[in-house]
């Protein structure tokens, strides 16, 4: 009998009021593209909104029997270029604003990789470590059961996202195949590798941070061999690209998780770190470092920075006092606007979530493909793919940035949304 994968307790991550609005910065963006790169009014109108929006109120048995009723979300951006792509997360501070714009950034992020998909996003208002491995099941069958109407793999592919990995895929997937009839693994992405996964999977999005990583420093003349990394965020994403980035011969001085973080200027033992986070289910208490907190940790002194924790931690109130050579975004959406142009006006490049972070939904693209065709890659053919598609996107950011004058974030989301226009055009109004 399989047994699911159980988690340590880990401090709940709480909602924090100061956030800056995801949905409105999301539009914003794609206004201020639209007027850089000449848009019309019609096609700016129908990407602003989202074309699908469902909540849920589904009920769950916990283990001490009471019933709780929880509430989840699953939006649907843009079905322009094809089916919907994007995750599912668990987390107390869901929101359907933020799923909004988390949908939105997805759809940029597929049109820069040149993915056949649209941007679709979910998840459920939950604290997923004060769950049981048996209440983490019930609701995420509970979550998946309601979204059978809308969901499918020529409609909308979910994925792992923050608080979620391959086991809720794996329940995910089993349940929509319940009720389908048949096994039907190309539902969902980031499965284990057991029940339809994609070799290099679980890597892919914390790779495509490190690989562009690499080439943002190459262009700026920063040797990584004697460069220090901050890492905010330290689960799969942050800690994959603190562990390939140093890889590459820079020294970790700094990681942080939503326990708090941890500093020694000497470098740390990623090895040692992450068994003592899952032991203690944080970073935080490592011996022999010094304590730092969560969001204080994007102020100490590096060369490369990489946000990978959630949305909105570089703001106009910290953006001054950062002290890098370059930020790499690995989390969705984490600087601001404002906080773009302190970085703008102070030197400091950003390289873009929606280049950074598309490790993820490349390699769920190829496990979707793999799905359909019943024919499996392995790791060095699946990473290979990675790096080229990637390459492809970074140079085209990069190139565009350089001869437009514009931001890498510009760049990027001028490319991105130029696409999805032009699939708009070409496709017209129905009826």
């Amino acid at each position: 009998m399989t047994t699911a994968i159980s988690r340590p307790r880990r401090p709940a991550q709480v909602a924090d009021p100061d956030l800056p609005d995801a949905w409105a910065m999301a539009r914003a963006q794609l206004r201020a593209s639209a007027a850089r790169t000449g848009i019309e009014r019609d096609v700016v109108e129908r990407l602003s909104h989202c074309e699908r929006e469902f909540t849920l109120n589904f009920p769950v048995r916990m283990d001490d029997g009471t019933l709780h009723i929880f509430t989840g979300y699953r939006v649907q951006h843009s079905l322009a270029r094809g089916p919907v792509k994007g995750g599912l997360r668990y987390a107390p501070t869901v929101a359907i604003d933020e799923v909004r714009a988390l949908a939105m950034w997805m759809t940029w992020k597929c049109a820069l990789v040149g993915l056949p998909f649209g941007g679709a996003k979910g998840g459920v208002r939950c604290d997923p470590h004060s769950l049981s491995d048996g209440e983490r099941e019930r609701l995420t069958r509970r979550f998946a059961a309601g979204l059978v109407p809308v969901i499918g793999p020529a409609v909308d592919i979910p994925a792992p996202d923050l608080g979620t990995g391959p086991q809720e895929m794996a329940w995910f997937m089993d349940t929509v195949s319940m009720h389908v009839g048949h096994a039907q693994p190309g539902v969902v992405t980031g499965k284990p590798v057991s029940v339809g996964g994609s070799e290099g999977r679980a890597e892919a999005t914390g790779r495509g941070i490190a690989l562009c990583t690499a080439w943002a420093a190459d262009r700026l003349g920063i040797d990584l061999h004697r460069s220090r990394l901050v890492v905010q965020g330290f689960g799969n994403v942050g800690a994959t690209a603190a562990r390939l980035i140093h890889a590459q011969g820079a020294t970790v001085i700094a990681v942080a998780d939503a326990g708090g973080g941890i500093h020694r200027e000497e470098g740390l033992d990623l090895v040692a770190v992450a068994r003592h986070a899952r032991i203690h289910g944080t970073v935080a208490g490592f011996p022999g470092t010094e304590p730092v907190g969560r969001n204080g940790i994007l102020e100490v002194p590096c060369d490369v920075l990489v946000p990978a924790a959630v949305e909105g931690q570089i703001t106009s109130a910290n953006a001054s006092r950062l002290s890098c050579r370059l930020v790499v975004e690995g989390a969705n959406g984490p600087t601001t606007p404002e906080a773009d142009e302190i970085l703008l006006a102070r030197g400091i490049p950003v390289v873009p979530d929606i280049l950074c972070n598309s490790g993820g939904v490349v390699v769920s693209y190829f496990e979707w493909v793999q799905d359909l065709q019943q024919f499996f890659w392995n790791e060095a053919e699946v990473n290979a793919r990675l790096g080229a598609i990637m390459r492809t996107a970074f140079e085209a950011t990069w190139d565009r940035a350089t001869t437009s004058g514009t931001t890498l974030r510009e760049a990027a989301l001028d490319l991105a949304i130029s696409r999805v226009a032009e699939t708009i055009r070409v496709r017209g109004l129905y009826p």
